[in-house]
């Protein structure tokens, strides 16, 4: 992970940002991150999706996406210094709610059980298309105390 500046992280093995923006942004004790979906660093194709010959999605998995979210989320969690308990907030994009929202749930509870306090407030909503081909992106907000 480098430092553009005290308080702002691009990490190494994230996926490189399709804007210009980091992978997270630290203000205090809380760390934003950047919107964060399923690609691979250095990678064209995207886990769990299957593109047309015109770039248009043909098929996808969704929980095979999510998994690459949440591994994706925690990879930039870790280089910033923030562990995934770390997490408070998380705001979750869709493209369609009907279809992905039980796997999406159920999963998030996979990754969420276990954790060492209340699992993270969270709002979940459906738009109709996100910047890359992607069915989930999510926005993560993490509490980390004057230690890490």
């Amino acid at each position: 992970m480098t430092q553009d500046n005290a308080n702002t992280f691009t990490s190494k093995r994230a996926p490189q940002a399709v804007g210009a923006f980091p992978h997270a942004k630290r203000v205090g004790d809380l760390l934003f991150l950047s919107g964060m979906g399923p690609r691979k660093r250095d990678r064209k194709d995207i886990p769990g999706v299957t593109l047309d010959a015109q770039g248009n999605i043909s098929a996808y998995d969704i929980e095979i996406q999510c998994r690459a979210v949440f591994d994706n989320v925690h990879t930039v969690l870790e280089d910033a210094g923030a562990k995934w308990t770390d997490i408070v907030d998380v705001t979750v994009f869709l493209t369609n709610m009907k279809n992905d929202f039980p796997t999406f749930n159920k999963l998030y509870a996979e990754y969420f059980a276990g954790s060492d306090k209340p699992n993270p407030t969270r709002t979940t909503v459906e738009v109709n298309c996100l910047p890359t081909p992607i069915a989930i992106e999510l926005k993560v907000i993490a509490a980390m105390n004057s230690k890490n």
